[in-house]
């Protein structure tokens, strides 16, 4: 599982805020190719793994994924892109 955690660094203050997160799940597949199922957090106070999983404010799918050719941030975008098909 992977847990992608959005933060806001404030260079005021120095706090640091966590102001989203989505988690990708493998959910089956090949050694080479892959299936994945991401979910992405309503907005919370306290962000936990657990309701994120079972409350999503959004869910997507990448399905066959090239999981040894790209790096990390390709299935990323293609889970968000997922989750988020309004947007171009």
């Amino acid at each position: 599982m992977l847990v992608v955690k959005i933060e806001l660094h404030s260079a005021i203050t120095g706090k640091i805020k966590e102001i989203g997160r989505m988690i990708i799940a493998n959910t089956g597949g090949t050694a080479d190719r892959g299936n994945y199922t991401a979910k992405v957090a309503k907005k919370e106070r306290k962000f936990r793994n657990q309701r994120v999983w079972d409350y999503p404010l959004r869910v997507g799918e990448v399905k066959d994924y090239p999981r040894l050719s790209y790096n990390v941030w390709r299935l990323v975008s293609r889970a968000l892109r997922s989750a988020f098909p309004e947007e171009k």
